[in-house]
């Protein structure tokens, strides 16, 4: 990884820019970072060492442009064209251009931009829904070979999965908001991207937890040192068909403490099987009820990526389809929400054999 500020300072424009850690590192010694200004590494990707080698090589990995400012900031408007010129000169490296200000890309891009270009990804960063639905539309819109959506710092839950299902963003990262006034990040919100990720088949990535964390209810205040350990410590990220999400440590529910969640849910607690559901049970057998379980779930629930995932599980026409929403087993998102087993993961045998029993234990309460 490499990176290429040939410019500094920016204008805040966006809930995400409140606690720009430009402005707090500037602000520390005394230097003003909306103040716009060309800097000395303005062409660095032709600068070259004594030995007439360029300083920047594919061996350093990706080029990350205006880290510490903003690629299509108006107040570059008259150097952008420079380094269009550089980056299409350099075609051995690739550069990710990180920006809040997808909507100026249009009538930023050079002559010869056309389609886009095969060694320049355009990330767009989206830190809350007003952001998301504002910023998405446009960026699709736009001539661009290779997009990444990046929700850093969250501040908010986003749904997004109408944008991904669309096709064209690559890649989505997600994560919470360093420094002293850091806002909180909710770990539901970083699970929830990451579900859309997982049935849209994009890699996704829980990039760091933020100073401000919460976790099951909990706050937890995290040191600045352990933000990205501790969010790659969790295995939250996801590359479709590697199994990274079986290193997720999780812990099943108590059976008793989850029925009675699942009593005082006004959704779960309004299905209860039909008097021809019970007869139907009666006549074919709680083992045979129990092998429609165990197929149902193997078939429907057990992939990596189910297919139709949300809505692969009838609202009637068989007890245990009711059993599954009462149980909240219908689905992957509602088994990581209420089970705990981390979507993005293939079930194992034991997996499965709990789900059956959950559905089966619901089902014998409703006989009974």
């Amino acid at each position: 990884m490499s990176i290429w500020n040939p410019w500094h300072g920016c204008r805040k424009i966006s809930a995400g820019c409140a606690n720009c850690y430009v402005y707090r590192r500037d602000g520390s010694i005394g230097k003003d970072a909306s103040v716009v200004s060309k800097t000395g590494d303005y062409d660095l990707p032709l600068k070259k060492n004594r030995q007439g080698q360029y300083k920047l090589t594919a061996d350093d990995g990706i080029v990350f442009a205006c880290m510490t400012s903003d690629f299509f900031l108006e107040e570059a408007d008259d150097w952008r064209q420079g380094c269009w010129d550089m980056i299409r000169q350099r075609q051995d490296l690739h550069f990710h251009i990180i920006t809040k200000r997808i909507d100026r890309f249009a009538e930023c891009i050079p002559p010869d931009w056309g389609g886009g270009w095969d060694n320049v990804t355009i990330c767009c960063t989206c830190e809350n829904q007003d952001r998301t639905d504002y910023r998405l539309p446009v960026f699709l819109s736009l001539p661009i070979k290779h997009r990444e959506v990046i929700c850093e710092p969250m501040i908010g839950g986003i749904n997004m999965e109408k944008y991904l299902a669309a096709g064209g963003i690559e890649h989505v990262s997600c994560g919470g908001e360093s420094g002293d006034n850091a806002r909180p990040c909710d770990f539901r919100w970083i699970q929830e991207v990451r579900r859309e990720c997982i049935r849209c088949g994009i890699p996704f990535t829980f990039r760091q937890t933020g100073a401000v964390f919460i976790k099951d209810g909990r706050v937890y205040h995290i040191d600045r040192k352990l933000h990205i350990s501790q969010a790659k410590k969790s295995g939250y990220s996801y590359i479709p068909d590697t199994g990274m999400a079986d290193a997720i440590k999780y812990r099943l529910p108590d059976r008793q403490a989850l029925f009675e969640r699942l009593s005082r849910s006004d959704f779960r607690s309004r299905f209860h099987l039909s008097q021809k559901d019970k007869a139907y049970v009666l006549e074919k057998g709680t083992e045979t009820i129990r092998s429609h379980a165990q197929d149902f779930v193997e078939k429907r629930l057990s992939a990596e990526n189910p297919e139709n995932d949300g809505k692969q599980t009838p609202m009637k026409g068989h007890p245990v389809f009711i059993a599954q929403h009462a149980a909240a087993c219908c689905c992957r998102s509602c088994i990581e929400k209420w089970h705990n087993i981390p979507s993005g993961k293939v079930l194992t045998k034991g997996e499965q054999d709990y789900i059956v029993d959950v559905l089966m234990s619901w089902i014998e309460k409703e006989m009974k």
